[in-house]
């Protein structure tokens, strides 16, 4: 019973990879076929059209661009966030319901009409930042907001805060300085999972993007967008080449995550 139980979960959870993985195993044939017709397999392969997206300047600055709006938005909100929530466990436990509410926030608004909201705000007044990076990293910041704080929250939860901090001063160290010497290095772990998490939803983010810079400051997502029309083949590779890079990310960063 148990051996026919366990050979069922293995037939579910291969037809579940099989169905996930197909459009992507479809997606790089098309990206390696010189023409895919009406025929089961391609007439030919070619590596041509990713040799066109890497040779193409367009592309290479498209995505560093998206690395940096990237790294700067999830940059922000660690340096900003790990403290604040570091503040509210320690000295003010009160406030955990606020943010509790206030972090679900970016899913209960629909990008569109965030978007909307961003424009008037920043179009004139302080701040004339439409259509800069800047609008972008800052949009980001607040993307990434619950993810950060759903992670910073399990691992200050689980490294006996309070108690830390009270051995720390004991010792005859400041609040600040149990924080930076006794606190943070016991955070490694959950700061490298919210950085894994956020990092590879943003890379991917296209709405905010094509709605507050569009083609004015042309991320990966955008170019994609505006290259849709180019070639079948092209646009695959260029798929690919997301998924490919998205992969090696998330294996390096484990491996780091596991050495550390």
């Amino acid at each position: 019973m148990q051996r026919n139980n366990k050979l069922c979960h293995q037939v579910v959870i291969a037809a579940v990879v099989f169905l996930l993985a197909l459009p992507l195993v479809a997606t790089l044939l098309y990206s390696l076929s010189t023409h895919w017709g009406a025929t089961i397999l391609p007439d030919g392969f070619t590596l041509q059209w990713y040799i066109d997206l890497i040779t193409d300047p367009r592309f290479l600055l498209s995505f560093l661009r998206q690395l940096f709006v990237c790294v700067a938005g999830l940059g922000l909100c660690i340096v900003v966030m790990v403290p604040v929530i570091f503040i509210v466990f320690h000295s003010l436990p009160k406030l955990k319901k606020v943010f509790n509410f206030i972090v679900v926030l970016p899913f209960a608004v629909p990008p569109v009409v965030s978007s909307v909201g961003l424009l008037q705000l920043y179009s004139d007044g302080l701040l004339p930042i439409s259509g800069t990076f800047w609008i972008l990293i800052f949009t980001y910041f607040t993307i990434v907001i619950p993810f950060v704080y759903r992670s910073m929250a399990n691992s200050f939860a689980a490294i006996n805060l309070h108690d830390l901090v009270d051995a720390a001063r004991l010792l005859g160290a400041s609040t600040t300085q149990a924080f930076f010497k006794c606190v943070l290095p016991n955070l490694k772990k959950g700061i490298l999972s919210s950085v894994f998490i956020s990092f590879s939803i943003l890379f991917g983010e296209f709405v905010f993007a094509n709605i507050l810079v569009g083609s004015r400051y042309e991320t990966m997502q955008i170019y994609l967008y505006n290259t849709r029309s180019v070639s079948g083949h092209f646009t695959s590779a260029l798929v690919i080449f997301y998924f490919a890079f998205i992969f090696v990310f998330t294996f390096l960063a484990n491996r780091l995550s596991n050495r550390k």
